[in-house]
Parts: structure tokens; C-alpha cells; sequence
């Protein structure tokens, strides 16, 4: 009979992190754990990179092109979708049930959470209220998991999750919480989200002196988990979903198309909104990968050559050239562009601030098409930004409408990214093997699709 397994991924951590941080990693090291570089998926962002690892399969086929992508029957940009159906592949809990009936899978916090075949599940989920508002809260499965949890060890942290408050307080819930869960279920296999790496190697860079801290708080949430659960026989897997890396450039896509006549905005009072349905082309930024859509097929040609000669962009792949990194797919741009390695995209479409859509400076993760890491920042021409922040709320509780707009437009302030292949190994994703995985034939060369059998042969007796 198998241990149960227990998959953390620390989202950020790359080998070369290993070290004097991380003490309580260091525990597991010393009782033959292994650590290994891995090769990422393309693109290396969180739903494409969870979605290999749980599928064994690169994006061509299980479709999770991105963090978002262009929903062409909607004529609409989707980010940060929950349902499980978008994944288009088995997860690796849909071959061990096969196998076992009662096999028993809790999934925290991990991406398509939402009605996944899955035991127990909490993820984050707020209710979008009809005055615009809306009710920061989880989701959880079976009803009332989440409820049950928060009664223990207090509300989940949200503002820390993401915004400009991001930090280790909700990697320490989430770490907590999945030792209540698995005190409950005794799941056969939990898997486990601690963000807080993601957060400073963006804000800052991962060459700053400040991230040897952040690597030691997560490492001390990780500890949290090894001590919880210290008195089940448990085995750990750890993983990563990809390494940050310095950038200093930012490549603004949008409005270079914009510039060169392809894009089509709509006006709305003071405001400018992306038009994707009546627009020649136009881009869905997500880090350092840009999926670029064309509605006038017979523009590709000058528009793939448009983006090869912009700074700061180092590949733009057709469809036959995506193939050599498993993404052509029906959801991939008719043009995938890859930065520079110290480069990152942005999804600004408008080539004057003041007509920017009110979404632009708000933390918005939805309604904005494409990403944006400016929203872990306050602005800091805001004169007493927490004054702001403070009458904003009042103004709220009162019933008053109000924007929360403090996120700033300079892109300069963003240090680090992720999203095209890493240069060096050492800063890429992680891969930490418990004995009974380990392969010396294949030492170093893991690919993250080899997560999804490394998981199930953890389970062949």
C-alpha cells in the first residue's frame, strides 16, 4: 500500500533557491529527497504549466493555451477561468480512480478547480453582486469545506492572495488549511498552491536582496505543512511551475498594432475598450508571451514581420512554427510573439492614459484583456495613497458608487517575469523527488509532463 502523497508547488521556486532559505526543504533533502531542474511547459504561466503536470500533456493537447486567451465565438478575452471542462485532456485523478474507485483527491487552491472529479477542493471565488460590487470568498467541495476550515484558523486572507497587499499571509492560510483538510479526508493525494514567491521576484527582480526573505517565508510554509502532518506516513512531491527572471523592458504590443492601423477601439464617454471582433489583429499579453489574433487573414505575413523587427521581441511563431513547442492549438493566436529574455508584454491597447478604460487602475483580473502584474503595485504618484484607499472604502460602506483606481500605468516598475523558456536551468521550475521516484537514468532531464506519471507510479505498488 502506497503512502498518501502530498504535491506542493511552490509557484517561483527555481534549483538554484535551494539552499540556506530554505531549511525545512532542506529536511526533506536530508532524508534522500532529490532535487531536479525541469524543463517548463511553454507557455511557463500557472494554468498552461498545472494543466501539464495534472494532464501529462502539453498545451497542443489538453488547450489551456495561457493564463487567458480570445473566446472567438464570444468575439471576447477570457482570463482566469475556473471551470475543469476547459482543460481538454484526463487529469491524472481520472486514471488512478479508474484504477481504484475509492482513491481519494483534494485539490487546494490549484487552477479549474471549479467541478473537477475531485474529493475536497477549496479555491478562490468571489460573488459578483449586481451594483458591481462584490463579496471576496471561497468555493469549496463538498459545501461547507472552506466554512468548516475558516472556523479553525480564521478567515482566508484575500487581499493578500493578490493586489497590492500580495504576500506570504495567504500562503500561510492556504498552508494551514490543507493540514486541517487532510486531518479531515485523509486524501490519498492532496495538492497544494503556495503563491508567495510570484509576488516580490515581479515587484522586484529576482537578483534583489530582499528575495532571500520572501524564500524563507515560503519555505517556512512549507514547514507548516512538513510539521502538520509529521505524524502521517506522507511522501512530498514539490514542484514549481516556472523561474522568474529579470526584466527591464517592457514591449507595450497592443499599441504598436494599434499604431500601425490594426486595432479597433470603442468609445464610451471619457473611456477606450479593446474592440477584438471588429479589429484586423490584435494581442492577448500574458507575461512574455503574447498570442496575437488575426480577423484579416491576409495581414499575417506584414503583421508577423510588424512584430519580428519591435524591440524587445525575439520570436513570433505561425501555426507550423508553434508545433515545436506543443501550442499550436484552436485557441492559440494565429501569431505567437516571445519576448526577449529581460522583456515582458503588456496589454495596453490605448495611446493616451487619460482615455485608458476605468478597469486600467484597479485590480481587475477579469475584464482586463490580458495580464497584469501592475495591479501588485500602488500607484506612487498618489499623494497619501492609504488616505485614498481608506476614503474609497468609506465611500463604499455608505452605498457610495466608487473605483478602488490606485494601480498604477508605468510598466518600468515591473523587475521580474516568466513566460518563455528559461536561458539557464538553475532558474527555471523545480522538480524535489522522494527516494522511491527517483530514476538515475534520467537524473536532471524532467519535463513537467513527467509529473503526471511520476504521481501515478508513486501509486503502483
Amino acid at each position: 500500500m502506497s503512502n498518501p502523497l502530498v504535491v506542493i508547488n511552490v509557484v517561483g521556486l527555481s534549483p538554484n533557491m535551494l539552499g540556506d532559505n530554505t531549511p525545512n526543504i532542506n529536511t526533506l533533502l536530508a532524508k534522500g529527497y532529490q532535487p531536479n531542474a525541469m524543463k517548463e511547459a511553454f507557455p511557463a504561466v500557472t494554468t498552461t504549466a498545472q494543466s501539464a503536470m495534472l494532464t501529462g500533456k502539453y498545451a497542443d493537447e489538453h488547450g489551456i493555451v495561457g493564463n487567458g486567451w480570445y473566446f472567438s465565438d464570444l468575439a471576447e478575452v477570457g482570463f482566469w477561468k475556473q471551470a475543469n471542462q476547459l482543460v481538454q485532456s484526463d487529469k491524472i485523478w481520472d486514471k488512478l480512480k479508474a484504477q481504484n474507485a475509492n482513491f481519494k483527491v483534494s485539490k487546494l487552491f490549484w487552477w479549474y478547480n471549479m467541478y473537477a472529479n475531485v474529493d475536497a477542493s477549496i479555491t478562490p471565488r468571489p460573488h459578483y453582486l449586481a451594483d458591481g460590487g462584490k463579496i471576496f470568498d471561497l468555493y469549496s467541495s463538498p459545501e461547507g469545506l472552506h466554512q468548516e476550515i475558516e472556523q479553525q484558523i480564521g478567515t482566508f486572507p484575500f487581499f493578500t492572495f493578490w493586489g497590492p497587499n500580495a504576500g506570504i499571509e495567504s500562503s500561510q492560510w492556504i498552508a494551514q488549511a490543507a493540514v486541517k483538510e487532510f486531518e479531515k479526508n485523509s486524501p490519498d493525494l492532496q495538492l497544494i498552491y503556495l503563491p508567495h514567491l510570484d509576488y516580490n521576484l515581479q515587484r522586484l527582480g529576482p537578483n534583489d536582496p530582499q528575495i532571500a526573505n520572501d524564500i524563507k517565508a515560503v519555505d517556512n510554509a512549507v514547514g507548516l505543512i512538513l510539521d502538520g502532518l509529521a505524524s502521517f506516513n506522507v511522501d512530498y512531491l514539490i514542484v514549481s511551475e516556472y523561474g522568474i527572471t529579470e526584466v527591464n523592458q517592457a514591449v507595450n504590443i497592443n499599441q504598436i498594432l494599434r499604431q500601425a492601423g490594426y486595432i479597433k477601439v470603442r468609445k464610451t464617454g471619457p473611456y477606450e475598450n479593446l474592440d477584438c471582433g471588429a479589429s484586423d489583429a490584435f494581442a492577448v499579453a500574458d507575461h512574455q508571451v503574447a498570442h496575437v489574433y488575426i480577423n484579416d487573414k491576409s495581414k499575417q505575413d506584414a503583421l508577423k514581420q510588424l512584430l519580428i523587427n519591435t524591440t524587445g521581441i525575439e520570436q513570433v511563431l505561425d501555426k507550423n512554427e508553434q508545433q515545436a513547442l506543443n501550442i499550436c492549438h484552436e485557441r492559440s493566436g494565429d501569431l505567437v510573439a516571445i519576448c526577449q529574455a529581460d522583456a515582458w508584454f503588456t496589454y495596453y491597447f490605448w495611446l493616451d492614459d487619460n482615455v485608458a478604460p476605468d478597469y486600467a487602475r484597479t485590480v481587475d483580473i477579469h475584464r482586463k484583456p490580458g495580464y497584469d502584474p501592475l495591479e501588485m503595485f500602488i500607484d506612487p504618484n498618489i499623494v497619501m495613497p492609504k488616505l485614498k484607499v481608506i476614503s474609497n472604502v468609506i465611500k463604499k460602506k455608505l452605498g457610495f458608487r466608487m473605483l478602488m483606481d490606485v494601480i498604477p500605468l508605468e510598466p518600468s516598475l515591473i523587475k521580474g517575469s516568466h513566460g518563455r523558456p528559461v536561458d539557464d536551468p538553475q532558474h527555471g521550475p523545480v522538480l524535489i523527488l522522494p527516494p522511491r521516484l527517483q530514476n538515475a537514468e534520467k537524473n536532471t532531464s524532467y519535463q513537467m509532463t513527467d509529473v503526471f506519471d511520476l504521481i501515478f507510479q508513486h501509486f503502483q505498488s
